[in-house]
């Protein structure tokens, strides 16, 4: 049995804050894009860069935590993210930005891949799912105020003083490190994974199980639309409500605050009603989302529509993880290392859009958007309870 105290979920939920400054990389890159006046495809390169790198760690993370360990590994991550925060502040540039999207993909990659194994050395069984959703929650939060503070940074505009929209990787420098610090001082009791060690070849060959190569897959497309409607959402609004950036930019922080509320109601709502039920619910929220996205043209059922987007996608990715997991429990760390694999998707999904708005405008983008939406519902069946 784990001896873990509930307390030890306290540096590790702070550790969910830090996973979620990856999603600065949807209103950064439309910075980015104004200061190197980019068109949308290559503006769209850098979330790309952020989320490769999960195909690349996924699994090479799951078979590193059965070496050293789960929160080596997760410190390690939390090292890389304050590396890649750091980077933006001492020089600006398109490649400099490269660089920094990459290491922060990479250590976002090894961070998923290691932290929701380590809540299950936490807290498991039926309560997984819930807490794992707590953790989308927490993570939710950080996401939500990136826009924010991006915004309050182009306002004062003295990039001299280093006080442009660029001031959000300053600030979540200090939280990052303060997370990294906070970790490293608490005990965690893991439990040691039994039997030799798989081999890459060996937690590829599950791939092979259907329930795990069906989760990777909705992985894939949740993801894949979720970095999509984070990055599109304001270019929708630019173009049909002619808005500026600074404007639109709220776009951004209105999905993630309806994203952090269904994280938040989804950890307790997940307590009372089965995956499988609520998973249907958030889909029918994403098919109505898509619709408005596709068709309207007021400002009012636009909000709505993303306000609908956040609330229909918070969920799924605590699902899926658990189902997957749970699915195979005495691979957990190799079962994560594929699911995380799967937020490749958030490099494959905006390419495609860029390309589909560059020819159709936002519409085309939205398009690929709800092609990931119709493998999400098929993904419905595979949920056991």
């Amino acid at each position: 049995m784990k001896k873990n105290s509930r307390l030890t979920l306290i540096p590790v939920m702070l550790c969910f804050f830090a996973m979620g400054f990856v999603d600065l990389v949807g209103i950064a890159s439309n910075y980015v894009k104004a200061d190197f006046q980019l068109n949308d495809a290559t503006a769209n390169i850098f979330p790309s860069l952020v989320f490769f790198w999960f195909l690349i760690f996924g699994v090479p993370t799951g078979m590193l935590m059965n070496r050293i360990g789960r929160k080596k590994t997760v410190m390690l991550s939390m090292l890389l993210t304050v590396a890649a925060l750091v980077i933006p502040l001492l020089h600006y540039s398109f490649a400099t930005m490269a660089i920094a999207f990459s290491l922060l993909g990479i250590g976002n990659a090894i961070m998923q891949t290691s932290l929701n194994p380590l809540v299950a050395s936490i807290t498991g069984g039926k309560n997984l799912s819930s807490t794992l959703t707590f953790g989308q929650f927490i993570k939710a939060i950080a996401s939500f105020v990136a826009p924010y503070l991006a915004m309050w940074g182009a306002t004062q505009a003295i990039p001299t003083a280093g006080l442009d929209w660029r001031v959000l990787f300053g600030i979540f420098l200090v939280v990052g490190a303060a997370a990294m610090l906070l970790l490293g001082l608490t005990p965690i009791e893991e439990e040691k994974a039994e039997g030799r060690p798989s081999t890459f070849a060996e937690c590829l060959s599950m791939l092979g199980t259907p329930v795990v190569l069906l989760s990777f897959l909705a992985i894939v497309c949740h993801v894949g639309i979720d970095v999509g409607v984070n990055t599109t959402a304001p270019k929708i609004l630019m173009e049909r409500l002619g808005l500026s950036l600074n404007e639109a930019a709220k776009a951004t922080s209105l999905y993630f605050a309806f994203r952090t509320l269904g994280c938040l109601s989804g950890a307790a709502i997940l307590r009372m009603m089965k995956g499988r039920t609520f998973f249907a619910i958030s889909m029918a929220l994403m098919a109505i989302s898509l619709l408005l996205l596709f068709t309207e043209h007021s400002q009012m059922m636009l909000y709505v529509a993303i306000a609908l987007a956040g609330l229909g996608n918070s969920n799924l990715f605590s699902i899926i993880m658990a189902n997957a997991m749970t699915s195979v429990p005495e691979k957990q760390n190799e079962v994560s290392g594929l699911m995380i694999m799967g937020i490749v998707g958030g490099a494959i999904f905006p390419p495609v859009m860029g390309f589909m708005s560059d020819q159709f405008g936002q519409a085309g983008a939205i398009l690929i958007l709800a092609l990931g939406a119709m493998y999400l519902f098929t993904y419905i069946r595979v949920i056991k309870d």
